[in-house]
């Protein structure tokens, strides 16, 4: 029960704040969930399973969805109700009527990280917004010193191959190799840690008023998921998985 009542006092607070331009997504429907089927989906009692877009679970994750949603009424919002491989539809879920998400609730809580798969503006910035607080306030699983991976660390990158992973770092260098733009975080190119931005995503970051090359000697923070087998790699496919880092920002990695 304290632990529903904390979740509730969070619940107000990011109502008031990350949500102020709330999502202009249609609803997708209603229903009440019946089980949590793992860390980022839920089955309805109709047997819809519906999957929380817009986040990556951490360890955490599942229990707190048990505490805010088990047996509860919840609408759902997106852009497209087209099931997915695994019959999931991927949406924002909300309590009943409010107009602040779970995945939101979760995020202030550091009980998840943004994915970046939502690309509505708002919507997206809504979600940033909640983790930002969390992570400054230390709270959930950003109150491990390593939850934030440091691009001078490569070794400690790549013990994270096949995880999704939040990584902070200057880069050095941007260089192009074939239809492949490589944002370097090292001296070394084969040890060190690289973002890879394919030729087909450029467009996207030209929207957004993005040149890549801009970002040489700059801070910033990526999030994906880690491959490579010498130096650690993160694939860039969409433009929300990179932030550019302020001068007086504070850094989230160790020093």
């Amino acid at each position: 029960m304290t632990r529903l009542l904390h979740l509730i006092v969070v619940f107000v607070l990011v109502a008031t704040t990350a949500l102020a331009s709330p999502c202009q997504f249609e609803s997708q429907g209603e229903g009440r969930v019946a089980a949590i089927v793992d860390a980022r989906s839920v089955r309805l009692n109709d047997g819809r399973e519906i999957r929380l877009a817009g986040i990556e679970p951490t360890a955490a994750t599942k229990q707190a969805l048990t505490s805010l949603l088990a047996g509860r009424d919840v609408t759902f919002r997106g852009s497209d109700d087209t099931p997915d491989r695994y019959g999931r539809q991927g949406a924002l879920v909300f309590i009943g009527e409010s107009d602040t998400s779970v995945q939101a609730m979760l995020l202030a809580e550091g009980e998840a990280m943004v994915s970046a798969e939502i690309t509505d503006k708002d919507c997206a910035a809504a979600l940033m917004a909640s983790e930002a607080a969390a992570r400054r306030q230390k709270k959930g699983s950003w109150a491990d010193p390593s939850a934030i991976k440091n691009t001078e660390s490569p070794d400690d990158i790549l013990a994270g191959i096949g995880r999704f992973v939040v990584v902070e770092g200057k880069v050095l260098s941007v260089r192009q190799a074939g239809a492949m733009t490589y944002l370097n975080f090292g001296r070394n190119w084969t040890r060190g840690f690289a973002a890879t931005i394919s030729k087909r995503t450029l467009p996207a970051f030209e929207s957004a008023g993005i040149t890549l090359k801009s970002l040489e000697n700059k801070r910033i923070r990526i999030r994906g998921w880690v491959e490579g087998n010498t130096g650690p790699r993160i694939d860039i496919r969409l433009v929300g998985q990179v932030e550019l880092l302020g001068a007086n920002e504070p850094t989230g990695v160790r020093p």
